[in-house]
Formats: structure tokens, C-alpha cells, sequence
């Protein structure tokens, strides 16, 4: 029997939205365009004939986003009262019952003023997105709470408001906002960031050339993470088994053997060199160790930890299967075996290992280095 028209839009129209769509325009210090970036999306929005409406914005009195604040609407702020002072925050109330298709939530580590619905501006979003409405939101790297010790050391500023690390991670999409420290720095100068009179004394401080740079890269590593996740997301949801080598990921395959070390220190110079991810893999088979070579084994693994390896302890019967599983899991791109001056029978065993791994394992380019015998 045909299908009537009206069934076939059914089966047609894509599933039914469970949560909005949450998009963090991120940076690595303020005066790099985040906000002017996600104002410029919500106006292209608006234009498109969407309905957008500003939760919160702070235009700090500059020029260029005040005039691109007047192009949108703005949901009434909450007024609060706190130690005798009338303070304003994002009213989520208001918000959901306007239900608009996105809001604009400026500096996601905001905390609000007590008495408000919730204790944090994250918790604010999340609402916003259970209500299935889209959120542009921005944020500064040095606010993601692993971050802010590292900050702390590099700048000397003690970072008071973060938010938990799964925040960011939460985003469906992150927008790096980058900005040279050297433009950054001409910005503050030309009083675009901060009034004239803060400007001398930011340069000197958390503005300095260096406190930039270490600033920068922390958030570009950020991002880059948030791509590999993406990735193997995609990949995971599409069964994608081959290794797309968009990024290098080297794995050593280490043993009891004192001169696995010499292995695991040429892997971490080689992943130092290539700005890669570094595993060194075990393979347990189940055979019970010596006491002196479960030392051995222990004092390799504690090495390679030293160096910036991520160990893998794996489990299996043949040691050539594990390892090619644990590659096509891992995206690994490179791995490195140890090859000995055995001869005979356990020369024919290694080979044998490593022809299997060939046959195994993915796409991946495989380094035989010489290392000595016990």
C-alpha cells in the first residue's frame, strides 16, 4: 500500500531535538574578540530570520559591541539585592518562558551574586539547554579549573572564578578566538581592552609578552583535544577502523628487559619531536614473572612515566594481537619494537611476533630499534 504524503514527511524529518545546541567561543585572555565574536553569530542569526535574544552580555562599554548589543534583544535582567547593593543577573525564568531559539550568555565562569536561582552561570546554561535552547557562550582558558594552577604560576594572578573541566567539554562545538600576543598587546595600547589609565599597568603584568604566548598555547592545546575527541567520536560512530593520521600517536611495546628503557627514551625523543601523543604498551600473557623481572618490569613503566608516557597495561594470550587491538583503538600512527641479538629459536619467535602485528594491525609505520640484551 502506498504511503500517504504526510507519512512520508514523517519518515523523513530528522529526530526530535533532546537538548539545545551549545557553542563556547573560547580564548586565552580578555581582549581577544570572544564577545565580539559571539554577538557577530547571534546578529548573522538574527538576519537569517532566527530568534536570538541576549541572556547576559558585558559590553564593558566598547564601542563595537555596544553597537552590535543594540541590533539584538536583550530578556530583562534580574535584579538582586546583596549586603545593600542592587546587583543584575541573568534571570533563567524569564528566559524560558520567552523560549527563544538562542540566547547569548557572555563569561561562562561567572558566579552569581547569592540569592539567585544558581550558584554558578554553567548551571544558568544548563537549564537553558534542557529547555532545548541553543546557547553562544563565551569563556578564557585560564578559567577551566586544571588550568587555573598552571596560570597561576605563569602570571602570578590568582584565578578565583573556574569552572569543573567537564564544562567546556560539555560544548558541541568550540571556536578558538585567537588573536597574536603582539595584535593583543596593540589592542590594550590603543585603550580598546581597558581604559587608558589601566593600560601602562596591565602591560607590565598579566598582559606581558611571554604571560601571552603560555596563555595562547594552553588554549590552542585545549581545542586541539576537543578536535581528536571529535574525531574519534566520529570515527567510533561511523566504524572507522583504519588510522587517519591527522595527528601522530606513537606506542612502544616495552618488556622486563632493562634496555626497554633505551626504547622508551628514544619513543619520548621522537614524540617530543613530532608534538605526539606517547603510550608504552605491556602485553601480560599470563606468564608469572620473576621477582627480579617484575622490578625490572616496574622500574621500565615508572621511566616511561617520568618521560610523559601514558602506560598501557594490556592482557592477552598473544602479545602480537593485543598490541594491533590497542593501535586500532588508539589511532596510533607509529609503533616501536625492540629487537635483540637473540638468535635461533627466539629469533624466530620475535620475527614471527612482528609479522603477525603486520598482518593485524592497521595501516601504521612500525620502528625496529636495537636494544641490548639482559
Amino acid at each position: 500500500m502506498a504511503k500517504r504524503p504526510e507519512e512520508w514527511l514523517e519518515i523523513a524529518a530528522p529526530p526530535e531535538k533532546t537538548k539545545g545546541i551549545f557553542k563556547l567561543f573560547l580564548g586565552y585572555a580578555p581582549g581577544v574578540g570572544k564577545t565580539y565574536s559571539m554577538l557577530s553569530e547571534g546578529v548573522r542569526r538574527h538576519n537569517r530570520g532566527e530568534d536570538v535574544a541576549i541572556g547576559v552580555v558585558e559590553t564593558h562599554g566598547r564601542k563595537g559591541l555596544n553597537e552590535l548589543t543594540s541590533q539584538l534583544e536583550a530578556v530583562p535582567r534580574r535584579k538582586i539585592e546583596y549586603k545593600g547593593t542592587i546587583f543584575e543577573e541573568m534571570d533563567v525564568d524569564v528566559i524560558l518562558a520567552r523560549k527563544p531559539q538562542v540566547v547569548l550568555v557572555d563569561e561562562l565562569a561567572h558566579t552569581n551574586i547569592p540569592g539567585s536561582k544558581h550558584r554558578k552561570r554553567y548551571e544558568d546554561v544548563q537549564e537553558i539547554l534542557a529547555a532545548k535552547i541553543d546557547v553562544l557562550s563565551t569563556m578564557n582558558i585560564q578559567h577551566m579549573e586544571s588550568i587555573a594552577p598552571t596560570v597561576r604560576a605563569i602570571t602570578g594572578v590568582v584565578v578565583r572564578e573556574t569552572v569543573p573541566d567537564w564544562v567546556p567539554l560539555m560544548a558541541t562545538e568550540t571556536v578558538m578566538v585567537d588573536l597574536t600576543p603582539e595584535a593583543l598587546q596593540s589592542r590594550m595600547q590603543r585603550g580598546d581592552v581597558y581604559t587608558p589609565d589601566k593600560v601602562s599597568q596591565a602591560l607590565k603584568n598579566f598582559f606581558r609578552r611571554g604571560n601571552l604566548i603560555a596563555l595562547r598555547e594552553l588554549a590552542l592545546r585545549q581545542v586541539a583535544e576537543h578536535v581528536d575527541r571529535s574525531l574519534e567520536n566520529y570515527m567510533a560512530a561511523k566504524d572507522i577502523h583504519e588510522t587517519w593520521p591527522v595527528r601522530e600517536r606513537l606506542a612502544v611495546c616495552v618488556s622486563a628487559n632493562p634496555g626497554a628503557q633505551y626504547l622508551v627514551a628514544r619513543a619520548a625523543r621522537m614524540a617530543r619531536r613530532l608534538d605526539a601523543e606517547f603510550y608504552v604498551v605491556y602485553v601480560d600473557s599470563g606468564d608469572k614473572l620473576r621477582e627480579a623481572d617484575q622490578k625490572s618490569l616496574e622500574a621500565n613503566l615508572a621511566f616511561a612515566e617520568d618521560l610523559g608516557g601514558t602506560v598501557a597495561r594490556l592482557h592477552g594470550r598473544n602479545i602480537a594481537d593485543a598490541v594491533a587491538q590497542f593501535v586500532r583503538e588508539k589511532h596510533v600512527t607509529q609503533v616501536i619494537f625492540g629487537r635483540s641479538a637473540d638468535q635461533g629459536i627466539r629469533r624466530y619467535l620475535y620475527l614471527s611476533a612482528v609479522n603477525r602485528f603486520l598482518r593485524e594491525a592497521p595501516s601504521v609505520d612500525v620502528h625496529i630499534v636495537t636494544q641490548e640484551v639482559d
